[in-house]
């Protein structure tokens, strides 16, 4: 890290009051000018969504140990960095964290989360950003343990930044697996969050109602990614590129026939 604190700016998907958040914001306060804008309540699993047909309110939030760079906003994580690129601070931060996440955002989760998604919006506005997450989700994750790696991780990106275009994915393992037995940089797996559906009937009214719920979907006989490397007790980082989606193996091949098919419409 250079002699100059960096500046950052915090958020997460678990809300402001979250035990994860508080956790991140404590590896790096005294290593960094950390600025943290969170929604105000949990926001898990809402992607990019954007708030469009409702007012965005920002409120000054207190901390124990009374931190003054703390906001709330009454959003999504992606609103959350849009405010305060835009309203909060004076100029871009060197780095966007969002986390610690509590549940995995593993493999093909990250699609979900949106605690990756506000490591994509920083991306798009063209700043570096890294999501953590912890796989302990129906128990208390190890935040302390995740804790003393997180600084390091940010130290080592801020000293060796990421292509752009890029943000970082890092997992924590479970707690019940003991200590971490290393990093593991890696690709994307393949899990996902199923649904678990539950039906059931409203008890006065008497017609049928879901809670949609979720559930973590290995994939049998995965390669060595993000998720199996989690499941062997090692931390995680997954380089993950939010620039061209495109598919140019199928656009190579596919391109001729597709034009040419419909080229008869245009006669």
């Amino acid at each position: 890290m250079t002699s100059h604190k960096p500046t950052i700016l915090l958020t997460n998907d678990d809300g402001i009051y979250a035990a994860g958040i508080k956790h991140l914001w404590h590896a790096l306060k005294d290593v960094a000018h950390v600025t943290v804008v969170a929604p105000l309540v949990e926001q898990s699993a809402v992607g990019m969504a954007t708030t469009l047909r409702q007012p965005l309110r920002i409120e000054k939030v207190r901390w124990e140990g009374d931190p003054e760079r703390i906001w709330s906003v009454n959003g999504t994580p992606a609103d959350c960095v849009k405010l305060a690129l835009n309203s909060i601070l004076v100029k871009k931060p060197d780095l966007v964290l969002s986390g610690i996440n509590r549940g995995s955002n593993a493999g093909r989760t990250a699609l979900y989360s949106g605690t990756v998604a506000a490591a994509i919006e920083s991306i798009m506005q063209e700043i570096p950003a890294i999501a953590f997450s912890c796989h302990d989700y129906h128990i208390e994750p190890d935040y302390q343990g995740a804790e003393k790696f997180a600084r390091h991780i940010v130290q080592y990106i801020l000293a060796n930044p990421l292509p752009e275009g890029t943000l970082l994915n890092v997992n924590f393992p479970e707690k019940k697996l003991g200590p971490a037995k290393g990093f593991k940089m890696t690709h994307q797996g393949k899990e996902w969050w199923g649904e678990d559906l539950t039906e059931r009937t409203h008890p006065s009214e008497g017609h049928t109602y879901f809670w949609l719920g979720s559930k973590l979907r290995d994939v049998a006989n995965e390669d060595e990614g993000d998720g199996t490397w989690l499941r062997k007790g090692y931390i995680t980082a997954v380089p993950i590129c939010v620039g061209d989606l495109t598919n140019y193996n199928h656009l190579k091949t596919a391109q001729n026939s597709f034009e040419n098919s419909f080229s008869n419409l245009f006669k």
